[in-house]
């Protein structure tokens, strides 16, 4: 639903075929399972405990001997098992539609609305040409007052064509538009080609005339989704950590770029300007080196040489400055979808932690409770990782720290609640909170019965 209404204004009004947009769907779909598998832990291990525990069924396990870590057993490797299902599905199911999906979304974009011709409006559908017509039959093929303006020229509304009457109909193989014109004429005006500014004009009357207008353009057309599998979200782990490698070599060739470009100016300074400065090897000192010691034409040689060697190592600091810090973004991005599919996968074991506790501690089992605890830690969840991935992205922290922030926030509350389920606290029963504002003296002042006079 979240792609749907997302999406819906390049969905509508293109004629596509139900197949193409449930395609399209699918692969959105794909994409997100990673995302909600997490979800789907929490809210079933809410809600199975949750009802265990209305329906006393944990209390009466506990009787009977058998502590809650047993009963966690089975459910634990049960989550593991998602959990692992979940790190192959985004290592391997999710970069393949997310290519499919942008170049299926790509080639959405691109298609032109469906062709839709009304009465009395102007359409630029076609390519270089723009049509009006003033009214339509009521077979919806018979038309009245047709005008066409001709851009093919590419100088404004120099070709017009005027008919009283017509008829238009697409061919079987619903590539033309064909326009069958009657009763009308047509004025061009171009420029000549002779010095003088002259515009003649070249009116002509016809009684009937064809126009065929090309229509592949409104055809949907798939494309290959090569150009979207190098994209960061379209690349396995594999893939990522080699791309990794190769980033990181060439930024470190490009931080040494500047001090390459800084020696080879230098020792081009040092074999062409001063090759003739006079070293006397007797002395100890090393001889100080003038201007004066150059005749006009050295000196401007040597002066020009220093503006050209500062302005090269400029450019190559500016240059090397540039690259590295696109590079070093792009490094960033593919970290993070290294770092993004381990995380989904230990979240899975993190909300099973989360919800079996919980819902062994508030004993309310159905769907309307565990929804609602469901959606808060999740959007909590879900900001906090929102937060450190953005952060990350910025270069202001690692990668590694920024993805795995919301997992660090999470590990303290998944322990809190499995200790206090461990030892049957009722910290977070509603039933017991009830009591203990019903026991209130401010509860029972407005709650008490006033007395009969």
């Amino acid at each position: 639903m979240q792609y749907l209404w997302k999406y819906v204004d390049e969905l509508i009004g293109k004629g596509l075929e139900i197949s193409i947009i449930l395609e399209f769907l699918f692969y959105a779909s794909l994409t997100l399972v990673s995302m909600a598998a997490p979800l789907a832990v929490l809210l079933s291990s809410l809600m199975v405990f949750g009802g265990l525990g209305e329906k006393y069924e944990i209390i009466a396990i506990k009787s009977a001997g058998i502590p809650l870590s047993k009963l966690f057993a089975p459910l634990v490797l049960l989550a593991l098992i998602v959990a692992c299902v979940t790190f192959w599905f985004s290592d391997y199911v999710s970069p393949k539609a997310y290519a499919k999906w942008r170049s299926l979304y790509h080639d959405i974009s691109e298609q032109k609305p469906t062709l839709s011709i009304e009465e009395g409006t102007f359409y630029d559908g076609f390519d270089n040409y723009i049509i009006r017509v003033g009214a339509k039959g009521s077979d919806n093929k018979t038309i009245y007052d047709v005008l066409i303006y001709d851009h093919s020229k590419n100088n404004g509304n120099v070709t017009v064509t005027y008919a009283k009457k017509g008829i238009m109909q697409i061919t079987e193989d619903k590539l033309y538009m064909l326009f069958t014109l009657y009763d009308g004429f047509f004025w061009d005006e171009s420029s000549s080609n002779t010095s003088e500014t002259r515009y003649p004009l070249t009116r002509a009357v016809f009684e009937e005339q064809y126009k065929k207008f090309d229509m592949s353009s409104f055809q949907f057309q798939k494309t290959e989704d090569d150009f979207y599998r190098s994209n960061n979200k379209a690349l396995p782990i594999k893939s990522l950590k080699g791309m990794i490698d190769t980033l990181k070599n060439e930024i470190n060739e490009l931080n040494d770029y500047p001090a390459n470009v800084f020696f080879g100016y230098l020792h081009h300074f040092n074999n062409t300007i001063l090759d003739d400065t006079v070293f006397n090897p007797k002395t100890t000192s090393t001889p100080e080196i003038s201007m004066s010691y150059f005749s006009p034409e050295k000196q401007m040689e040597i002066i020009n040489s220093a503006h050209t060697t500062a302005s090269g190592i400029t450019n190559s600091v500016k240059f090397s400055y540039d690259e590295v810090k696109w590079r070093n973004s792009i490094l960033c991005s593919y970290q993070i979808e290294v770092h993004r599919k381990f995380t989904m996968c230990v979240a899975c074991l993190l909300f099973f932690f989360i919800g079996a506790p919980l819902g062994s501690i508030i004993r309310k089992g159905g769907l309307a409770i565990p929804l609602v605890v469901t959606v808060l830690f999740f959007t909590f969840y879900f900001a906090i990782s929102i937060i450190g991935e953005k952060t990350a992205s910025g270069n202001v922290i690692p990668p590694s720290v920024g993805m795995w922030f919301s997992t660090l926030i999470l590990l303290p509350v998944c322990l809190f609640l499995s200790y206090k389920a461990t030892i049957d606290s009722a910290v977070l029963s509603l039933d017991e909170y009830a009591k203990w504002i019903k026991n209130r003296r401010i509860f029972k002042y407005f709650t008490k019965k006033e007395c009969p006079t």
